[in-house]
This record gives structure tokens, C-alpha cells and sequence, in this order.
């Protein structure tokens, strides 16, 4: 089968050996694979080693073969990847076994993937194959950290830095659909109007005065991705006792703040990092219900998988990048 994997410390189209399905495993046809930015730091945590990896975490698929013991799913049933591995009950953290798809394990960017039965779900219906391979990690990443992590509810104002990213998408979106008011910003001045065409109700540039511009408002959460360019800043709009949660780190890591300045405000810091199958179903569940429908920035044949990597590492999309994996 045909797989875009590391080997040596390159990444590559090639040939890999077919998975079969041990006991409790299924064997998915893979359709197509959402990539995440996650996807484009595995070259330098890999190596040069010279074992070929198989990358990806997000994909939707036919199921070809069951293994031995399998009850809930069969053949030809059509599912998503959940890409959270070994973390089914919703916690305060992970559990130590928790993963995600796609390093050290083999990942989607193939044409099949053998993995646990209790990694898939049933894709839902109403979503195109390239849709449906795009959500989970991204969508579930959003799903934790605006409600579970950020309680989000009706009424509430939402500010996300950075309005491009396959999670930002997730985030104007569900947020919109429990009735809270949301304000994203970008350098792009088509993402903003992209934003605003799927829900956003105020975008700023990125370089504006962000307190200025935000005179009128009353931030109740801030989710932010970006990390060091945007945390402090952030913290300058979020209302005193306001809650901000990370989940990401696109700039720097390591983040300097007025420790003081924090604790007079009483701010509500939270990190968070995927989510669990339980917060997976509920997502599921919310999108079905209100027949929300992921962002496709584009899509590209498995065969130019380094063109989709190059296309996402330029910053310039708005929303999720796809592989096609057949038709």
C-alpha cells in the first residue's frame, strides 16, 4: 500500500507492507486524512531513524477486516480515526498510557490502518469523506478546551487569537451554537471576513491595539494557541477573574508574566490537550445536532503529501488541510 511516512530523517511517498487486524483491531480503507499541524514537528521528534514511520492522526475509512473478538463494528461499516489513544472516560488530565495516533504508533497517511476497535467511531452521514477525516483531533481540541476546560455557556464572550487554524474553525463554530458572542483576530484581512462568514462577530487585525479596539467589550474567555507573541496581550482584554486556556504553543514556549498583575486580576489560567472518547461522542453528538460541518481549506492527493505539508506550513489557510487517500 502507498503511505507517506519519515525514513531517515525524510519524509516520502512509498510502499509499505499491508496491516492485518490482531484480536480486538480493525483494518480500515482509508478514504482521505485531515493533516494537523502537530504533523509537521514529527520529522524533527522522529529523527534520522531508519525505521519508515507512517504519519497522521486524523482519517475516515471503510472498515475492511475485523479482528477476533470484535463485536461493535463490521465490515464495510464507515468510521472516523479517533486519534486520542487509550483515554476514554473524560479527567482532569490524561492517563499515563494516554498517546496520540500517528508517533510512535503508524499513523493515517496510508491507504489502510490497523488499530483498536476502541479508536473509531461511526462517521457521521451527512459529512463528506473529507470532512469527516479532518475533525477529530482538531474538533476534539476545541470541544475540551472551550467547554470542558472553559465552560463556555450562552452569553459569554469568546476572544481567539489567530482565526486560520482547523481549531479556531471548531471554535467560532461551537461556541456560536450555545449562543455566545465571539472575536478572533488575524493579520489576513480574508480570514477575518472568512471568520465572520462562519460565525465570528467581531475581527480585528492582529497587530491593532487589541485594548483599544476592544474598549466595548467584556471578555469572559480567551483560548490561545499562539503562545508567547499573544499571552500577555490577551491577558491585557480578558476581564479581571476571566478565564484563558492554552493548548498550544505556535511561537515561543516559554512565556514571561506579571505574576503580581495576575493574581490582583484573579485570572483562571488552564492548559489542556485533546480530550477523551467520552468528550469525542459529545462533540460528535453536538455537531450532528446542529449539522455543523468542518472547514476545508484544500485537498490533496496522497501522492503530494509534501506540497499539503508545505501549503500548511505557510500559515496561509483557512481551515483544514486534507490528503486524499482514494476516491
Amino acid at each position: 500500500m502507498r503511505a507517506f511516512v519519515i525514513e531517515s530523517g525524510e519524509l516520502k511517498v512509498k510502499d509499505m507492507e499491508e496491516p492485518k487486524a490482531k484480536p480486538g483491531e480493525v483494518v480500515v480503507s482509508l478514504r482521505a486524512a485531515g493533516i494537523n499541524r502537530r504533523d509537521l514537528g514529527l520529522p524533527k521528534r522522529y529523527g534520522d531513524k531508519p525505521d519508515a514511520l507512517i504519519i497522521g492522526s486524523d482519517g475516515a475509512g471503510i472498515i475492511e477486516s475485523v479482528g477476533e473478538g470484535v463485536t461493535d463494528f463490521a465490515y464495510g461499516d464507515e468510521v472516523i480515526i479517533n486519534p486520542a489513544l487509550r483515554w476514554y472516560a473524560n479527567s482532569d488530565a490524561p492517563p499515563p498510557e494516554f498517546d496520540i495516533l500517528g508517533m510512535p504508533d503508524h499513523g493515517t497517511f496510508a491507504e489502510k490502518i490497523a488499530l483498536s476497535v476502541e479508536q473509531v467511531e461511526k462517521k457521521p452521514r451527512y459529512m463528506s469523506w473529507e470532512e469527516a477525516s479532518s475533525l477529530a483531533l482538531p474538533a476534539l481540541t476545541g470541544y475540551r478546551a472551550l467547554f470542558t476546560k472553559g465552560r463556555l455557556k450562552k452569553g459569554d464572550t469568546l476572544f481567539i487569537p489567530g482565526a486560520g487554524s482547523g481549531v479556531a474553525t471548531f471554535l467560532i463554530q461551537f461556541a456560536k451554537n450555545v449562543g455566545a458572542r465571539v472575536i478572533v483576530t488575524s493579520r489576513s484581512e480574508e480570514k477575518r471576513q472568512h471568520a465572520k462568514d462562519i460565525g465570528a462577530d467581531l475581527a480585528i487585525a492582529t497587530d491593532s491595539d487589541w485594548p483599544e479596539e476592544l474598549a466595548g467589550e467584556t471578555v469572559d474567555l480567551v483560548i490561545d494557541s499562539v503562545g508567547a507573541a499573544t499571552f500577555n496581550r490577551s491577558l491585557d482584554v480578558l476581564k479581571k477573574g476571566g478565564r484563558i486556556v492554552i493548548f498550544g504553543a505556535t511561537t515561543e514556549d516559554n512565556v514571561d508574566f506579571n505574576l503580581r498583575k495576575f493574581f490582583y486580576g484573579q485570572y483562571q489560567l488552564f492548559g489542556s490537550t485533546m480530550g477523551s472518547r467520552e468528550e469525542l461522542r459529545a462533540m460528535l453528538s453536538h455537531m450532528e445536532s446542529n449539522q455543523l460541518r468542518p472547514v476545508i481549506d484544500k485537498v490533496f492527493p496522497l501522492e503530494q503529501a509534501q506540497e499539503a505539508f508545505d501549503h500548511l506550513a505557510s500559515g496561509s489557510q483557512f481551515g483544514k488541510v486534507v490528503l486524499r487517500i482514494r476516491e
